[in-house]
C-alpha cells in the first residue's frame, strides 16, 4: 500500500511542476497527458506586396526620404520670385457692399487742347500725325497768312517808333535842363515816347494772342523780312494727337482747329447715377472702375451734378482715373462700383488667395521652407476680399497672388505620393 501512496504523490508533485514551469519539455508533457502550452504570437511584420519593375510600392525604409510634410510645398525664395507668387501679411480690411453704375471713359477736359491757326491763311506745313506724342510748346504746324504779317510788321514800326521818340525825349532833356530849349520842346517830346510806348504794348499784345511767346516777339527784329508772313501754331500742353482736321494746303481760319491734343495720363469716366444711388455718391468718394478687356482702375469722384438730366432722369457723375499705361481709351464703356456700406474686419484677404482644395478653403502660408496650406473659415466678402474667420492669425504672411500656383504644386506632389 506505502509504494502506491509514494507514486501519488510523485506525480501531484510532476503535475505541479508541469503547470508551474510552461518550458517543460512538451515530450513530458505528452508523456503526462497535458496538451501544449498556448504561446503569444506578435502581430506579424508587414509584408511589401511583390510587385512588377514598374510598380510604386514602398517597403519598410523605402519610402520618399525627402518629400515634405503633408500639406506643404517647398519653394526657394528664387522659386517664389519665378513664379510671381505675391506675399502679403494678413491684416484688417474693410468688406462693402456696392452699387454699379454704368459710364463712358472720356478725355479729362482739363488735359485737353483743341489747336487752332488763331489767323486765317493756308497750311504750310502739318509736323506730327495722327497718335504722335508732342511735347507742350513744340511747332505743329506752319499757317503762312498776310494777317500775321502785317501784325509784325506793326509791331517792328511801333518798335522803331518807340526807339525814336525815346532818343528825341533824351535829347530834349538834356537841352532843357542845360535852359537851351524851351520846356514846351521837353514836355512834347516826353508825351511822344509815352505814346509810343503805349502804341509798342498794344503790338505786342496783338502778337501775343495770335499765339507768339515772349522770346518769338523778341527775335522778330532779327527775323528775315519772308518769315513775317509765316505763323509757327504750337502745342498748348504735352499729350498725343487725337485729332487733325486739315491737311497740307487748306486755307483756315483764325478759329479753324488744326489739332486737337490729349493728356492721356488720366482720363474721366463719366457716370449716370440714378436717384435712387445718389445718397451712396459724394464727391471725393473712391470708386473701383471696370473697363473693357478686363481692364481695371480705382478712381475719385472730381464732380457730382446736383441737377438731374431732364431725359435720362439720372444725375451725371465725373470720375479721374490715372491712366499711366494707357489702358484706357477714350470712348470705351465701363462699370463703376461705388461702396455703399463698409464694414471693418480683423483679417481681410484677397479672393484670389483663397483656394478650394479637397473641397475645403485653404491659403498658403509662408514658412522658412516655402509654403504650407492652412484650411480657414470664411466670412462676410465682396468682389475683392474675403474676410477669414478662422485658420489664420492677423501677421502672418501668405501667398496674396498666384496663390493657383501652390494648388497645382500641392496636387502634383500629392499625386506622386499616392503611387
Amino acid at each position: 500500500m506505502k509504494p502506491f501512496l509514494a507514486f501519488l504523490a510523485g506525480a501531484a508533485l510532476a503535475l505541479g511542476a508541469t503547470v508551474l514551469a510552461p518550458a517543460t519539455p512538451v515530450a513530458l508533457r505528452s508523456v503526462l497527458g497535458f496538451s501544449p502550452p498556448v504561446q503569444a504570437v506578435a502581430p506579424a511584420q508587414a509584408v511589401p506586396p511583390k510587385t512588377g519593375g514598374g510598380g510604386h510600392a514602398h517597403g519598410s525604409g523605402e519610402g520618399h526620404g525627402d518629400e515634405a510634410a503633408e500639406g506643404a510645398v517647398r519653394m526657394t525664395e528664387e522659386q517664389v520670385a519665378a513664379a510671381r507668387i505675391e506675399v502679403a501679411e494678413a491684416g484688417p480690411g474693410a468688406v462693402a457692399r456696392r452699387v454699379s453704375l454704368p459710364g463712358t471713359v472720356a478725355a479729362n477736359a482739363d488735359k485737353l487742347a483743341h489747336v487752332p491757326a488763331r489767323v486765317a491763311g493756308i497750311v504750310t506745313a502739318l509736323n506730327r500725325r495722327l497718335g504722335d506724342a508732342a511735347a507742350a510748346g513744340e511747332v505743329l504746324a506752319v499757317v503762312e497768312s498776310a494777317e500775321i504779317a502785317t501784325t509784325k510788321g506793326e509791331y517792328l514800326a511801333a518798335l522803331r517808333t518807340t526807339e525814336l521818340a525815346r532818343t528825341t525825349f533824351e535829347r530834349e532833356q538834356r537841352l532843357w535842363q542845360r535852359k537851351v530849349s524851351a520846356e514846351q520842346d521837353f514836355l512834347k517830346a516826353r508825351t511822344d515816347w509815352e505814346e509810343a510806348q503805349i502804341r509798342l504794348d498794344l503790338a505786342r499784345q496783338k502778337l501775343a494772342a495770335i499765339g507768339l511767346g515772349r522770346a518769338e516777339i523778341e527775335a522778330l527784329p532779327r527775323q528775315p523780312i519772308e518769315a513775317l508772313r509765316r505763323q509757327e501754331v504750337r502745342a498748348p500742353i504735352a499729350g498725343r494727337i487725337t485729332a487733325r482736321p486739315k491737311s497740307l494746303g487748306d486755307a483756315v481760319s483764325a478759329e479753324a482747329e488744326v489739332y486737337t491734343l490729349a493728356d492721356l495720363s488720366a482720363v474721366w469716366v463719366e457716370l449716370a447715377v440714378p436717384p435712387g444711388d445718389l445718397a451712396f455718391v459724394k464727391e471725393g468718394s473712391t470708386v473701383r472702375v471696370r473697363g473693357e478687356g478686363g481692364a481695371e482702375g480705382v478712381g475719385r469722384v472730381v464732380f457730382l451734378s446736383p441737377v438731374l438730366d431732364p431725359e435720362t432722369r439720372s444725375a451725371r457723375a465725373v470720375v479721374e482715373l490715372p491712366n499711366p499705361d494707357g489702358k484706357w481709351s477714350p470712348g470705351g464703356f465701363a462699370t463703376a462700383s461705388v461702396a455703399a456700406e463698409e464694414r471693418r474686419v480683423d483679417v481681410l484677404v484677397p479672393r484670389a488667395a483663397v483656394q478650394e482644395v479637397g473641397g475645403e478653403s485653404v491659403v498658403f502660408v509662408r514658412t522658412p521652407e516655402g509654403f504650407e496650406k492652412r484650411e480657414v473659415v470664411l466670412g462676410r466678402g465682396d468682389r475683392e476680399g474675403v474676410e477669414v474667420v478662422f485658420g489664420l492669425d492677423p501677421g502672418e504672411r501668405y501667398a496674396a497672388g498666384n496663390a493657383f500656383v501652390l494648388k497645382a504644386e500641392l496636387g502634383k506632389s500629392e499625386a506622386e505620393h499616392s503611387h
